[in-house]
């Protein structure tokens, strides 16, 4: 920061000191810095050396200060504060004297008015260090004696400046006398100063180089405007999620413009950052809600994306590209929607605000876009630009009022401009006294008025005390301070126009908070009523019972846990015996048809003899040794067929039925994601335990691969299950029958066919060829039926054979066994089931058991977060209506409270302006500042 930049901020002390003074000041400041710097004694014996030269005739001195005790610190205070505010000036002056220390004098000045002024955190460097360092402990001094003088004298706006200087430098990180940096007894003048930088930031003031304008009284005035907005915008984004009418809602700023008229640098010049997309074509295609919400305490600025679930967004290019992409993501044909796009944005230098951002009005369509594409746009922007919403009309300046698309449109809706902003940009496009004339032009009258500003982005030069910096409002406010004060005539403050982008800021928050102010008692009523239909609603269809997504959840999932105990009780061992035993029954019945039992008729030729008939195995010899074999290789292939595998598989298959079929009957039908969740759950568990458990069991039967002993009660046993495994399989037997009789067309069609197939089968007819095209008169298919009837009648005379040789003196000991097959391989089939159920009920079936509810506890329980449960609660259609009820009614009667605090903020408000009034009454104040009534 250069001198002259250093002598600007102190205006008021500069035109009182004398170029003699100057001069002097600035060869003693010279020759201190020739000399060898760092002792403390020689930094305070310069000081003593300026004071004595530099203070002017016929001021008191300052060695006379404590001998006059009696004297009143209010005529002291501006002397001693002329001469150590000229300290910082002098020393920035005589920074650029030696062309051999201009680099590093001016870094340090770059940092002292950058911590000092900017941020206060940081300690000044170098030998300003030291001068401030003798300063300080001066002022120390007669700290007390200022802070009583402050308390009983009412002092200028220019001295309320300067002190709130010196209480920064005095008070910033690492200073104050306080523990903690901070003095602890702080003087009215000190907590205004408070008050005015809590808001100053989401004005615009920190971020330019003009000292902050408003007065304490102003500053806390609107500190506490902000608390009210901040509040109302909450209420505003309540009431939207609510929804479902129009009444519900409180109003925004709607920015409209045409295409060219600077509406987004408007805007980004309000947020500070360029995140608005951008393009040749056109790129806007859906309304933007913008809210901006103020963060004092914050350092980072973010954006964030609510319907998107993004999260916080701190590079503002990575927005500008997310809604670049969500506008693209209409279509061409289409071009606009009227779907709008929500954007928040949180920083500490944006005020409280709600703003919808249109696309811009057109004047010719192009040869690319559908022809309706102008009336589209004008029929979005009518549709928020309805009452009670605020108008920001842009328009340029280069442009005719009388051509702007803007305030036309909001003639239609705002004929008498009680709701409409005016805002003029490009003004540095045109003559000044032109643009003075537009900003008062009587012919388009705004009750709002009008607000000039320069919005565009300077080009960014590097300079020697430039701090880089991602925000553009200080480069923006910098420029228009420059444009403006250039022409005071027209634009300075006798001028009756409002300029720059720090006014626009101001009046948008104050116009927003009116609004809001004058449509929340009609809000208040509607809220009222709706909250009255939704109390009625819950009571009638839903008898007040309260639900949330947590509780259904937790409800559902005990139902279901109940249910699976219930079935764990029935599924236990002799049903996995029964279910087993059915499955290797059908496996010896698979055998014995493979060995013992006749083969399918595929052809009609000749029948081959049978050497060795089933019919003629009770009257064979004993010790057969074909018949020794077969027996043999049957049970081989029995206790080998992969019972541990198999066993496992059924068990297993069997257990998910049931998880599925428990399921079905409870409240997770209906949710997909539950019923996914559990059935991922079971067959989790299931295939952990699947291979151990069926290696543990087949070698648990390895023994009956070599030996089978069998005793006289399991053969007798076997003997009873055979016969009835065997009148079961002559019953499917006759079941098939009847289907094939019913294929064909009835019994006489298919005897026909069968005496056909069976004289082939014997030779007493000769088919040509292999009878796919037909033969005998019968087609192909009636043959194949016929074929399989021929085979199921053979297969129930056969079963009917082996039923009266089991049930036959032959067959009742186990010394015959091979004249009885059938029942030796069903004793087998019993030891290996017996010996398979022990292991799976312990390594499979109780496991599953203790495993399956921790894991449903972890899958939808303690796994699930707040959406997911949200989620899965709003499957349910009938659990919906329910909890939207609930949460209508909830939202409701949050807002209203929220509405009671602005109320009783409003109420303190006006006694504060009741005192106010008071001492303006009495001559004890400065003036009064309007209030705003919200009720």
């Amino acid at each position: 920061m250069s001198s002259r930049l250093l002598s600007a901020r102190l205006v008021p002390l500069a035109q009182r000191a004398s170029s003699r003074t100057s001069a002097a000041a600035s060869r003693h400041i010279h020759s201190h810095h020739s000399s060898s710097a760092g002792s403390l004694l020689r930094c305070e014996s310069g000081i003593r050396a300026t004071r004595r030269r530099i203070w002017p005739a016929g001021t008191i001195r300052f060695s006379n200060a404590v001998i006059v005790r009696n004297a009143s610190f209010a005529r002291v205070i501006p002397n001693i504060l002329m001469k150590f505010a000229r300290i910082p000036a002098l020393f920035a002056g005589a920074t650029i004297t030696g062309l051999a220390y201009v680099q590093y004098q001016a870094t340090l000045a770059g940092n002292y008015a950058v911590d000092v002024f900017n941020r206060g955190k940081d300690t000044v460097t170098g030998v300003a260090g030291g001068l401030f360092g003798g300063a300080k402990d001066i002022l120390d001094q007669t700290r007390k004696g200022i802070e009583n003088t402050k308390e009983q004298v009412e002092l200028p706006e220019w001295m309320q400046k300067i002190l709130r200087i010196h209480e920064e430098i005095g008070n910033g990180e690492g200073g104050g006398s306080g523990p903690g940096g901070e003095d602890p007894k702080q003087s009215r003048v000190g907590a205004g100063a408070g008050v005015a930088g809590g808001t100053a930031a989401a004005y615009g003031y920190d971020s330019s180089d003009e000292e902050d304008p408003r007065s304490h009284a102003e500053a806390a005035k609107d500190d506490q405007m902000m608390v009210l907005t901040k509040k109302m915008i909450e209420i505003r984004g309540i009431l939207q999620t609510v929804g479902q009418s129009n009444a519900l809602t409180l109003p925004s700023i709607v920015v409209i413009g045409s295409q060219s008229s600077g509406k987004s640098s408007v805007l980004e010049s309000i947020v500070g950052h360029e995140f608005l997309p951008k393009g040749a074509n056109m790129v806007t295609r859906r309304p933007i809600e913008l809210t901006l919400v103020n963060t004092p305490d914050a350092q980072a600025e973010y954006g964030e994306f609510p319907a998107l679930g993004l999260g916080k967004i701190t590079d503002f290019s990575s927005i500008q590209r997310t809604l670049t992409e969500l506008n693209l993501a209409v279509p061409d044909s289409e071009c606009v929607s009227d779907d709008p796009i929500q954007l928040t944005i949180s920083s500490p230098h944006v005020p409280d605000l709600s703003l919808i951002d249109l696309p811009g009005y057109i004047q010719v369509v192009g040869h690319d876009q559908p022809s309706e594409l102008k009336q589209k746009i004008a029929d979005l922007c009518d549709k928020y630009i309805q009452p009670p919403n605020v108008i920001l009309a842009i328009s340029a300046a280069d442009v005719d009022l009388a051509n702007s698309t803007a305030l036309r449109s909001s003639r239609r809706v705002d004929p008498r401009g009680e709701r409409t902003i005016g805002v003029i940009t490009k003004m540095d496009l045109v003559d000044a006294t032109r643009g003075a004339s537009i900003l008062k032009d009587p012919r388009y009258p705004l009750r709002l008025g009008y607000v000039g500003v320069v919005s565009r982005v300077p080009p960014q030069s590097t300079s020697l005390f430039k701090k880089g910096s991602g925000n553009i409002s200080s480069l923006i406010s910098r420029n228009e301070s420059a444009f403006f004060n250039a022409h005071p005539l027209e634009f300075g403050p006798q001028s009756g126009v409002a300029v720059s982008t720090t006014t626009l800021r101001t009046k948008l928050m104050h116009v927003l908070e009116q609004t809001m102010a004058a449509s929340l008692q009609s809000t208040s009523d509607a809220i009222h009523q709706e909250l009255e239909e939704a109390t009625y609603e819950f009571k009638v269809q839903y008898n007040d019972r309260p639900l949330s997504a947590e509780s259904y959840l937790a409800e559902s999932l005990d139902g279901f846990k109940h249910a699976f105990k219930e079935f764990t009780e029935s599924f236990g061992r002799p049903h996995v015996h029964e279910m087993l035993k059915e499955e290797l029954d059908q496996r010896v019945l698979d055998l014995l048809a493979q060995r013992y039992w006749n083969k399918p008729i595929t052809t009609l030729s000749l029948a081959p003899p049978e050497p060795d008939s089933l019919a003629d195995l009770p009257k064979a010899d004993p010790e057969s040794l074909y018949w020794h074999r077969k027996l043999d290789a049957s049970t081989s292939a029995l206790t080998k067929l992969g019972i541990g595998r198999l066993a496992t598989t059924v068990v297993a298959n069997a257990i998910q039925a049931n998880v599925d079929r428990l399921i079905s009957q409870s409240t997770f039908a209906s949710h997909p994601f539950a019923r996914q969740a559990i059935t991922e759950a079971a067959s989790g568990i299931l295939n952990e335990r699947f291979y151990s458990t069926s290696d543990q069991v087949e070698n648990c039967i390895k023994p009956y691969k070599f030996e089978i002993d069998v005793e006289d009660g399991e053969w007798a046993r076997g003997r009873e299950h055979a016969a009835r495994v065997l009148k079961n399989e002559l019953q499917a037997v006759d079941e098939a029958v009847k289907n094939v009789e019913k294929a064909v067309g009835g019994k006489k069609k298919l005897r026909d066919v069968v005496g056909f197939v069976d004289k082939t089968r014997k030779g007493e007819i000769v088919v040509e060829g292999d009878g796919r095209s037909g033969a005998g008169g019968f087609s192909s298919d009636l043959l194949q039926k016929g074929k399989e009837a021929l085979f199921l009648s053979d297969r129930a005379t056969l079963l009917n054979l082996r039923l009266r040789a089991l049930k036959s003196p032959q067959c009742a000991t186990k010394m015959n066994k091979y004249h009885c097959p059938e029942i030796f391989l069903d004793v087998v089939s019993t030891k290996l089931v017996s010996t398979a159920v022990l292991f799976l009920n312990v390594e499979l079936l109780s496991e599953f058991t203790y495993q399956f509810p921790r894991e449903l506890d972890i899958r939808l329980g303690r796994g699930l977060g707040q959406d997911e449960i949200d989620r899965f609660a709003r499957e349910d259609p009938k659990i919906r209506g329910h909890l939207d009820v609930i949460r209508r009614k909830e939202l409701l009667e949050l807002v209203l409270e929220k509405m009671e605090g602005v109320r009783d903020l409003e109420r303190g408000r006006g006694k504060g302006k009741g005192k106010r009034e008071e001492k303006k009454a009495n001559g004890s104040g400065n003036g009064s500042a309007r209030g705003w009534g919200i009720f």
